[in-house]
């Protein structure tokens, strides 16, 4: 355990991926939990970002992907233009076998003793009915159910956003805003991804996707029936012949070392997490003329959503900011030209002097 406490300090304080403001470890022994709650910032107001339920293999695994996570909802809070900075938590264990009541009620009690400085909501292994458990222990849980005062489900607003960053991309590489025609394939069509799909058939465009899960993929070719088609596996996608945007919906890392030199698409656009398994990637696809849609900003309907559930959640004023994701984008774009930068690069840059300037007030 010294190692990984080790580990934690020397990222926290003296690695470039530190500099959060609080890390905190909970455990409850009676109902199992191991949490691990990360606050990266609070400059632009109460760090905001959803409970992930995973099992991790050792506890400094977690403890990394909660200070990753917490890092990154900072900027995509601060590109978003909501009043919030960025917190992530992880719980550590199996879902299918350790998830309670007592459990989730414990890890309210944790989420409250923070005063409202970490606001949490839905991630990966945690869904609405969780959160209205969580919200029997704290104020500060949002994605709560609708009749529990929430706004339900956000993966629809996250599917819309991620559209909208799609349309800039086309805008900007083709100079029309649609897909119609566009031959676009989808990584990942769960929770986001079967949203997208419909998006996407609404605007004429011509859809391939594949998931790990068959009953997935069997759902969506059912109901459109010869206007969908599916491919074996991710590796097939990237390398479709006429694929023109890329949208990976999964995990994170899709775009890597192995997964970049065979892309086929001129536009990567998708709703997935930490698309960019590391430093560099984004300069990869820039050299080979790839347009990268920085997942961080057009995936940000969803934390739209919830942020807006603590003021009374209203479908249509969120809508109307998810919407702003394609000035945003194009806005990136155009300083990524000016600066002779990556996109994902220019996209750091205005997160981080929003965030800068937050402070000196």
């Amino acid at each position: 355990m010294t190692d990984v406490t080790d580990g934690v300090l020397h990222t926290l304080f003296r690695s470039d991926q530190g500099g959060h403001e609080q890390v905190v470890l909970c455990q409850d022994r009676a109902s199992g939990l191991k949490a691990v709650i990360a606050i990266h910032s609070t400059a632009l107001g109460p760090a905001l970002g959803g409970t992930r339920f995973y099992p991790y293999a050792t506890e400094e695994e977690a403890v990394a992907d909660a200070l990753n996570l917490s890092r990154g909802m900072s900027y995509k809070n601060a590109m978003a233009g909501l009043d919030h900075g960025g917190g992530k938590a992880v719980i550590i264990g199996d879902p299918e076998t350790i998830k309670s009541e007592k459990l989730l009620l414990a890890y309210g009690r944790f989420v409250e003793s923070l005063g409202g400085r970490y606001v949490t909501a839905c991630d990966v292994g945690t869904y609405v009915a969780d959160m209205d458990v969580v919200a029997r222990e704290t104020r500060w849980a949002t994605g709560r159910s609708p009749e529990n005062g929430g706004a339900g489900d956000s993966s629809v607003l996250t599917a819309y956003g991620v559209f909208q960053g799609m349309r800039a991309s086309a805008q900007h590489l083709w100079g029309d805003p649609t897909l119609r025609g566009r031959k676009v394939g989808i990584a990942g069509v769960g929770k986001v991804g079967h949203h997208l799909v419909e998006h996407l058939l609404q605007d004429g465009a011509e859809v391939v996707i594949t998931d790990v899960r068959q009953e997935s993929v069997r759902r969506i070719l059912d109901k459109h029936l010869g206007k969908v088609t599916a491919v074996t596996d991710t590796d097939a996608l990237i390398r479709t012949e006429g694929l023109e945007v890329y949208a990976p919906c999964a995990l994170g890392g899709a775009l890597n070392d192995d997964s970049v030199p065979v892309l086929t698409a001129k536009v990567v656009c998708g709703a997935a997490n930490n698309q960019l398994e590391h430093p560099g990637v984004e300069k990869d696809l820039a050299d080979r003329g790839i347009l990268y849609a920085p997942d961080y900003v057009v995936n940000a309907g969803g934390v739209i959503q919830v942020a807006d559930e603590l003021h009374g959640f209203d479908f249509d004023r969120c809508k109307a900011k998810a919407s702003k994701i394609f000035d945003t984008t194009l806005a990136i774009f155009a300083r990524a030209k000016i600066d002779g930068i990556p996109p994902a690069a220019a996209a750091d840059r205005i997160a981080e002097q929003r965030m800068a300037e937050a402070r000196l007030h």
